[in-house]
């Protein structure tokens, strides 16, 4: 049992309190999940052609790493919230990688893209937002999850939200019973795994179909053939949200919608704090079926 959570902001009259509504809705879902949480933020950027790269120290000296790193590629910004980094650079993602998986081998790359920022670690879900400051965050739209670990460890790499792409990320409740031999089949495809999580497995999958060109909708569609087990999946892009349910349908969510903003949540309770809810179009999902909202 975990709990998801995400908001997509229609209009920008809540862009500056995104952060507040999803540190609320992540403390909200702590009975679904307290072994560890996460999110990820978009932010508009200015230039498109920069990329964000977001990092987890797992102990490295910040201080040692920033003089080494900044010798090594091109970085316009980096910033320091508790032990994750930030670095804003010109270099591309495929060039970025390389340099740090070879010199800072023990370094997490949690997510890179243009937009995206993720922060994941284990622990309550109130202090892991307490953490990395949640509430001060702004954007266009979020997700998170907290997370009650079952098949595999309790580590920062085991947490979610998974980003095996640009731009992309995965948050999941539930279970897939054919994840190592999906994951096998993945590698030899070239995709890269770092934890024996089987929503790692999702996210690959769902990274795989887009750079080949298929459109997330019919992703996430082949998702129901593909997919074998019980989940409820919200996927972020730079764009958007999509949210799926398996055709079982036994995860629980709920979606909230407003003229101003959508909420997905596996409890409505989660929701309960957000602005002009009670006048909001709630509902379940439907199995089977993919919604999506800017992509």
């Amino acid at each position: 049992m975990c709990g998801i959570v995400g908001i997509y902001l229609k209009s920008e009259k809540f862009k500056d309190s995104l952060g507040s509504m999803l540190s609320d809705m992540l403390v909200n879902m702590s009975s679904r999940g307290s072994d560890s949480a996460g999110f990820a933020v978009y932010k508009e950027e200015d230039k498109e052609k920069n990329f964000k790269y977001s990092l987890c120290l797992n102990g490295i000296d910040y201080e040692k790493f920033k003089k080494e790193i900044e010798n090594k590629i091109t970085i316009l910004n980096i910033e320091k919230n508790s032990d994750h980094v930030i670095i804003k650079a010109k270099n591309k993602p495929s060039d970025v990688i390389k340099i740090l998986n070879k010199n800072f081998s023990k370094i997490s790359i949690v997510g890179y893209g243009k937009s995206i920022e993720i922060f994941k670690q284990v622990g309550e879900p109130k202090n892991v937002v307490k953490k990395f400051n949640l509430k001060s965050f702004s954007g266009t739209h979020g997700i998170g999850h907290t997370r009650m670990a079952t098949e595999s460890a309790i580590t920062t790499d085991g947490s979610h939200p998974y980003s095996t792409g640009e731009d992309e990320c995965l948050v999941h409740n539930g279970s897939l019973s054919n994840h190592n031999n999906l994951r096998r089949k993945l590698k030899k495809g070239g995709i890269n795994f770092h934890s024996e999580n089987d929503t790692e497995v999702a996210a690959g999958y769902i990274s795989k179909n887009l750079s080949n060109k298929k459109s997330l909708n019919d992703t996430l569609k082949g998702a129901l053939k593909d997919l074998d087990g019980f989940y409820t999946f919200v996927v972020g892009t730079r764009k958007g949200f999509a949210v799926l349910r398996d055709e079982i349908a036994c995860k629980p969510a709920v979606i909230a919608e407003t003229d101003d903003y959508v909420a997905i949540a596996s409890e409505f309770q989660a929701m309960a704090h957000l602005p002009d809810v009670n006048n909001a179009k709630i509902f379940e999902p439907e199995p089977g079926m993919v919604y999506s909202w800017g992509n």
